[in-house]
């Protein structure tokens, strides 16, 4: 019932200001990290994009290939860095995750989201 109504008052309310669909998922980010008895592990990054404008976002969904190629780049030089068995600074990758979104667009005004990081 409470869903319901939810539903209801948000239809009533007249025009959202978030498009439904602003969201663009990419496919999961891996790259090697070493553990810390010198075996390799898997750092796996869920990542995507919220672009509300629409001529980012169709500019973003062309250029998905290239905003793959960026965030492989900034995991596996990420994943370099760390120190056997540190845990990842989150922060600092989705600070440089957003900087290359924001270089392979060529503007801002996409938010780069991260979903989940794990370290296996």
């Amino acid at each position: 019932a409470v869903a319901s109504r939810a539903s209801a008052s948000s239809s009533e309310g007249g025009k959202s200001e978030v498009p439904a669909n602003s969201y663009i998922r990419f496919p999961v980010v891996t790259a090697t990290v070493m553990r810390p008895d010198g075996r390799r592990g898997v750092m796996t990054v869920e990542t995507g994009i919220d672009v509300k404008d629409e001529a980012l976002r169709l500019k973003a969904t062309q250029d998905t290939p290239r905003l793959r190629a960026a965030y492989n780049d900034v995991v596996q030089t990420f994943a370099n860095g760390l120190p056997p068995g540190a845990p990842p600074n989150v922060e600092r990758l989705h600070m440089q995750l957003q900087r290359a979104t924001a270089r392979t667009l060529g503007q801002g005004g996409a938010v780069f989201l991260i979903g989940s990081v794990t370290v296996l």
